[in-house]
């Protein structure tokens, strides 16, 4: 049985949540510069790989949003969440070369399509408005704080193990934000309070 959280703490769950899940979204680029001549690719093969994540997430961010109209937001953030675990552990475990590097940097972009603005409608359904100002400056934070984060760990990772532990640990982090939101934050899409207070 979940402990309800104040208003608050789930604030702080939420973005907590994000920064685990969105550490690795930039490991990519921060480690183009030895995965080129490491795989022998061209510069246009490079550019697919970095861009398909986001093309990837322009495709699927109005499909994922609108749907939290309809579904649970948690459930949305979770699948999106998902995406990222699986994008970020199989890139690591698996990626060869352009063509599966292609796939999973589209997965990854999926799953950030899925956390990103649903994370945000995650909040919007179960804090009031008292505290939606807050949230929405801590949610963007977080994302902030996810991307600074992920290209310094990106190289100090790779430098002290490999670039596929780099990718290992970005999706670590992710299933470690699957856990919290899955854990903490109730189920159900209940209207913002009108009433003050954080509950």
């Amino acid at each position: 049985m979940q402990r309800k959280l104040s208003g608050a703490s789930l604030v702080a769950v939420v973005c907590a949540a994000q920064v685990l899940a969105q550490v690795g979204a930039y490991f990519w680029p921060a480690l183009l510069p030895g995965m080129i001549p490491l795989w022998g690719l061209t510069n246009s093969e490079a550019g697919w790989i970095t861009a398909i994540f986001y093309g990837a997430y322009v495709a699927a961010v109005p499909i994922l949003v609108t749907l939290t109209d309809r579904v649970d937001p948690k459930r949305v953030y979770l699948f999106g969440v998902a995406c990222t675990v699986a994008g970020h552990l199989l890139f690591g475990l698996l990626a060869e070369g352009f063509w599966s590097a292609l796939g999973l940097r589209a997965l990854a972009g999926i799953g950030w399509a899925g956390t990103y603005m649903t994370g945000l409608k995650l909040l919007a359904d179960r804090v009031n408005a008292k505290l939606m100002s807050r949230a929405v400056t801590g949610h963007a934070a977080s994302i902030g704080v996810s991307g600074a984060l992920s290209f310094s760990v990106a190289g100090l990772l790779a430098e002290v193990f490999d670039w596929r532990a780099a990718f290992v640990v970005a999706g670590s982090s992710a299933a470690a934000a699957w856990l919290l939101v899955a854990l903490s934050v109730p189920s159900g899409s209940p209207p913002a309070p009108a009433a003050d207070g954080f509950k």
